[in-house]
């Protein structure tokens, strides 16, 4: 029989999606699922009957007992595009899926009993019917949330915020009540979840819909198409502050005057150093701030494009140091989004 997996063609990633023959089986991620099965009896949740299926993002819709699941975790080309097209990858290895799927079955638990109902879910967590707003500003470390996802996700919305805490409250081995001792708002909203899990243990759900949203085998754009029309969070030049180059200036060396001097010959060029350093940035600037990594992403590119029109460079020697220097800029510009909103004061 004839191999028909449509990634052996040069073409794949313009054909519409559905027609990638994209399943979960067969897939590293089918044992995966597999164990998180095991992980859902063992808190007596598997009356829900969770289905998994491939979508363009991890989520559940509203109401719904089905998670999706990023498409591109299906397929290392498509894990590939993916990191070269966002620069961040949910779900890097078993860990981090577990972790994703820990955060979106709380999602589940929430719609299949109608927790967000109960007057002491409101009272913990607010009301699900607040605006859910895409851009939101955490405070990192607050004792008043969970710390599961990257980016403090638990302050997003009320939703999010039960469910990160379901997640670290679901996951196995962990000690929470050790973790967030001192921590009085999140431990109440911990421990409230500890007492609502124990009395739903083995009961039916009240909702049972598996609704999906953006299942792959009903996709007709191509994988190229999807990236084309992802939100690319670019900023206008003004709004990043004056200084930049002058911190610039202060992380790298300028150009050596003699450039056959063997100090010169051993110059690497800044830009290079920021664009090695961008996959990591990104990931831990959004992990420790909150800021979303495709304006991480635009902030370290225009880094990048003036170090190169400045002609900075450094020293073999240095990378360590300037790499440190210049990931503590970026950090330092990201939390004054964060906070006020802009990158400048």
């Amino acid at each position: 029989m004839a191999d028909k997996d449509p990634f052996r063609e040069s073409s794949w990633s313009t054909v519409p999606i559905r027609e990638l023959e994209l399943t979960i089986e067969g897939t590293p991620l089918a044992p995966i699922l597999e164990e998180f099965r095991g992980e859902i009896a063992r808190i007596g949740l598997e009356r829900i009957g969770t289905r998994f299926y491939l979508s363009t993002e991890w989520g559940v819709p509203t109401g719904s007992t089905a998670i999706a699941i990023p498409f591109y975790l299906a397929r290392p080309e498509l894990r590939e595009m993916q990191e070269q097209n966002a620069g961040v990858v949910e779900g890097l290895n078993k860990p981090d899926i577990l972790r994703y799927l820990r955060h979106e079955m709380g999602h589940v638990v929430n719609y299949a009993y109608r927790l967000f109902e109960s007057e002491e879910w409101v009272r913990q967590f607010g009301s699900i019917t607040q605006p859910y707003l895409e851009e939101y500003r955490p405070s990192p470390f607050s004792r008043r949330y969970v710390r599961h996802l990257p980016g403090w996700y638990a302050q997003k919305h009320p939703d999010e915020d039960w469910s990160e805490t379901f997640a670290v409250w679901m996951t196995p081995g962990f000690d929470w009540k050790a973790e967030y001792a001192g921590q009085a708002g999140a431990l109440a909203k911990l421990e409230y979840c500890d007492r609502t899990l124990a009395s739903l243990r083995g009961q039916d759900p009240v909702e049972s819909a598996a609704l999906l949203h953006e299942d792959v085998g009903e996709l007709a754009m191509s994988v190229e198409q999807y990236y084309r029309e992802q939100p690319k969070g670019e900023k206008a030049e003004a709004e990043f502050p004056r200084g930049l180059d002058g911190a610039l200036r202060a992380i790298f060396d300028e150009p050596e005057p003699a450039a056959e001097s063997e100090v010169a010959a051993k110059r690497k060029p800044a830009s290079a150093l920021i664009r090695k350093s961008e996959r990591e940035m990104l990931a831990n600037v959004f992990l420790w701030t909150g800021h979303f990594p495709e304006k991480t992403r635009i902030l370290v590119r225009h880094l990048e494009e003036r170090a190169d029109q400045l002609g900075l460079g450094y020293a073999e020697d240095r990378e360590r140091a300037a790499t440190i220097a210049v990931t503590t800029l970026v950090t330092a510009l990201a939390m004054n989004w964060i906070h006020g909103g802009s990158y400048g004061p």
